[in-house]
């Protein structure tokens, strides 16, 4: 005589399971939220020196970077994690570009100045770990 069996999972083994696929959300879900600000911050790299290219080409026109006051061309709009701004200097023979991370790009702050000059102004304090 043969004993039947009921099909199916125990208690136990639902609880284990739920368990590790908790396990490997908590690992995952950090890991590609540091891969999406990644790929965020080639945004700001790209605007900066695209915007660079376009102020040099303004100040080979016009042998100035200021037009009525204010950068000689426009700062790139429409960026989906970063604000650019343009300040002069040297009464419009220097510029600094500026590009301030907005949403998941939020603390970092990047500039690039009329001799391409590059640096990171601010990250967070969690970002270097």
């Amino acid at each position: 005589m043969k004993k039947q069996g009921k099909a199916g999972f125990t208690l136990i083994e639902a609880m284990v399971l739920i368990a590790v696929v908790g396990i490997l959300v908590a690992i995952t879900v950090p890991n590609y939220s540091r891969y999406v600000t990644r790929g965020h911050l080639v945004e700001a790299g790209d605007a900066l020196s695209e915007f660079r290219i376009r102020m040099e080409q303004f100040h080979r026109d016009h042998r100035t970077y200021a037009k009525s006051g204010t950068c000689g061309h426009a700062v790139p709009a429409q960026l989906n994690a970063f604000a650019v701004a343009c300040a002069l200097a040297a009464g419009g023979q220097a510029f600094t570009a500026t590009a301030t991370g907005t949403g998941t790009a939020t603390g970092f702050v990047y500039t690039i100045n009329q001799d391409n000059e590059r640096a990171t102004l601010a990250m967070p304090s969690h970002w270097g770990e």
